[in-house]
């Protein structure tokens, strides 16, 4: 694939309206390292090679490990995920199918069980601004680097 369009460079203030989603993102209460656990598996399950490629280094820099990284895309069969990280995992991908199943009350719930209202929403909004980037990224064939 080549790269299709340089977003940012064609569409500045719509750029700009993506990355102030992903400052409030930074700017969360939520923990930096299950943010970027929730990034990599919305990439792997919607294929963006370039958030791939970005998200696991990113998590390698925050301290993640080789073995967690590699086991994400079967995280329910491994025993390295926190039961609040699984949670959030598990809603990550049901925000990201969301045309399969919309979000079962049975996800949310556990996730709600995790995470204080707040941070709920705040982890809803890094999933959907992950999921937008991914979209942003595919469609214009944005290389990783």
């Amino acid at each position: 694939m080549k790269t299709r369009m340089v977003l940012n460079k064609e569409l500045p203030k719509g750029y700009e309206a993506m990355a102030g989603m992903e400052k409030f993102v930074v700017a969360s209460s939520l923990d930096k390292s299950l943010v970027e656990l929730v990034k990599i598996r919305a990439s792997q399950i919607n294929g963006c090679a370039y958030c791939i490629n970005m998200h696991t280094a990113d998590a390698r820099k925050n301290g993640e490990t080789e073995k967690r990284i590699y086991a994400l895309s079967a995280w329910r069969d491994t025993p390295y995920f926190t039961n609040k990280e699984m949670a959030a995992l598990a809603l990550t991908e049901a925000i990201t199918l969301i045309s399969q199943n919309h979000v079962p009350d049975s996800i949310y719930d556990e996730a709600a069980n995790h995470f204080e209202t707040k941070a709920l929403g705040e982890l809803i909004i890094a999933i959907i601004t992950i999921n937008s980037w991914n979209r942003l990224a595919i469609s214009t064939g944005l290389m990783p680097e």
